[in-house]
């Protein structure tokens, strides 16, 4: 038999319930017309995880933390199809392939940290994740990439306390919102048609150029000329946080 369960609510509780809904819903229309998006609290630390909506600019992201491989056919296809994106890389990969990321910036790419050890920030205690990001803002100061602004957490991991930490050190935190999952090499017809499909005005797409991945490169071949044909110009991310022309907000 099924049950159908019916709440009963007096005038006042439904007014009180209708009033609730229409703060929330105004919450987020307010926070979705600064054409910015981004993870966690009002007026405090943020973390940037879309840019503007308004301009079909999007940003191409790699994140890189062991092997030497795979990164050159990466950086092959983006040359050839001249498309700049920003590589998040993890300072014991930049100590052990300072040539690598060298030419990774020389081809006019844009570089972000992603801590010094590719351990996530949730399983640390708030002044080791301190250490690891002084560390590696140390690690890359001494290659020569001195002031990194953008930070990005291992695995993506972090909450309000780490994102605040890092912006008192004077970074911007940088996810993501588009994720086809290419290290797990689910298909490069599976990693094709997920950024295909999903990828809109101001996304921040995450890719890989670690040598897990096995399938990244071939997509490339296919997504770069693809994603243009559609009309979208592939910028940085500090591009996309320079064009939102707005400050970012917290989603909570």
């Amino acid at each position: 038999m099924n049950h159908f369960y019916v709440w009963r609510f007096s005038r006042i509780k439904r007014w009180a319930l209708v009033a609730i809904l229409a703060f929330f819903t105004a919450g987020f229309l307010w926070f979705e017309s600064n054409g910015v998006f981004s993870v966690f609290s009002k007026n405090e630390a943020v973390a940037l995880t879309k840019g503007s909506s308004k301009e079909p600019n999007i940003a191409l992201t790699f994140n890189i933390s062991w092997g030497e491989e795979k990164v050159h056919d990466i950086l092959k296809q983006l040359e050839e199809h001249q498309v700049q994106a920003t590589f998040f890389v993890s300072g014991e990969w930049a100590e052990k392939h300072p040539d690598i990321l060298k030419k990774i910036s020389e081809s006019k790419h844009e570089v972000g940290m992603l801590g010094y050890r590719y351990k996530s920030y949730l399983d640390q205690e708030i002044g080791q994740v301190r250490k690891d990001l002084q560390y590696a803002k140390e690690v890359f100061g001494k290659l020569g990439y001195k002031d990194l602004e953008l930070v990005r957490a291992p695995h993506g991991h972090f909450n309000d306390e780490i994102i605040k930490l890092a912006e008192d050190m004077g970074h911007k935190v940088i996810h993501w919102n588009i994720n086809p999952h290419d290290w797990q090499n689910p298909g490069t017809q599976k990693i094709v048609d997920h950024v295909m499909s999903e990828t809109s005005n101001g996304d921040i797409i995450l890719l890989h150029a670690s040598d897990s991945v096995k399938q990244t490169a071939e997509s490339l071949n296919t997504i770069l000329p693809g994603l243009k044909n559609k009309g979208f110009t592939f910028v940085t991310v500090s591009e996309i946080i320079n064009q939102a022309h707005a400050e970012s907000k917290i989603v909570e």
